[in-house]
């Protein structure tokens, strides 16, 4: 009899430089020239990963408020 195996999905603590300018939507150029260097990443030889809520501290400081339409 077979039984089920179960996968776990384990939540990314932090993302490679290709993943993290996907993650912001932008491209890897950009991310590079405009984005990385206001990020902390952990770097360990050739590898950078920059943590998830790294990205989240960046987009909230550099959110811009939205005016409301006029009514």
């Amino acid at each position: 009899m077979n039984t089920p195996t179960v996968v776990a999905t384990v939540p990314r603590l932090s993302l490679r430089r290709e993943e993290a300018a996907a993650a912001l939507g932008v491209s890897d150029d950009h991310f590079d020239r405009h984005v990385r260097h206001e990020l902390r990443a952990v770097r360990r030889g050739r590898v950078a990963l920059y943590p998830v809520a790294e990205l989240e501290r960046w987009l909230e400081k550099n959110a811009a408020s939205t005016p409301r339409a006029e009514r």
